[in-house]
């Protein structure tokens, strides 16, 4: 069998058993590609992701770091990479990891929901205004930027800024809207 067949093969092989739940069998068909086409960004992708859902997370770090060094370009593998370093604990590393996928991609929103988590976890508050102005930007009608920006806000001393956000969400999220003004005591009432 040629190496093109072998290759498509061995991925319908691992594509048909992640349909049956079968993900350590589609992990041992991804590694195989690999042997077929070294450094294959698909298989690589594929292969951190299986990892990760199978709970090696170190694994699927490992898997990343390799994807990012081959194909340095690609925006979802830095993101990926950035999400499992943060999910690790892996802070320091992850913030580059989300800053690269936002220098290849600065209309990536959920990226610039990660590194404003991030900054938030480390206190930097005005650095987390801007990443949630942006997140928020790119996706006014979702409620966790916006939520956070609140919470962001009130950490600020600035209750002022929260009350405009809380007044926001009360358009058309209202029940964050009201769950903010429980946590905060602010009210979307209040006069700025």
């Amino acid at each position: 069998m040629n190496h093109a067949l072998a290759y498509w093969y061995l991925k319908l092989q691992a594509l048909a058993l992640l349909v049956f739940g079968r993900q350590a069998a589609a992990l041992d068909k991804f590694t195989q590609m690999l042997l077929v086409r070294p450094g294959d960004r698909y298989a690589l992708a594929s292969r951190a992701h299986v990892l990760a859902q199978l709970g090696d997370k170190n694994g699927a770090i490992d898997a990343l770091r390799e994807l990012v060094a081959r194909f340095p370009g690609t925006s979802a593998a830095w993101f990926n990479l950035a999400y499992m370093l943060e999910d690790v604990g892996g802070h320091a590393d992850a913030e580059p990891a989300f800053r690269r996928a936002l220098e290849i991609e600065p209309k990536m929103d959920r990226a610039w929901y990660g590194l404003a988590l991030l900054l938030i976890r480390d206190r930097r508050f005005d650095e987390a205004v801007q990443a949630l102005k942006k997140n928020t930007e790119l996706q006014p009608m979702s409620p966790f930027g916006w939520y956070q920006l609140a919470r962001v806000h009130v950490d600020r001393q600035d209750p002022d800024e929260a009350v405009k956000v809380i007044r926001h969400l009360k358009r058309f999220e209202p029940k964050v809207a009201a769950q903010l003004e429980r946590e905060t005591g602010l009210s979307a009432a209040q006069s700025s």
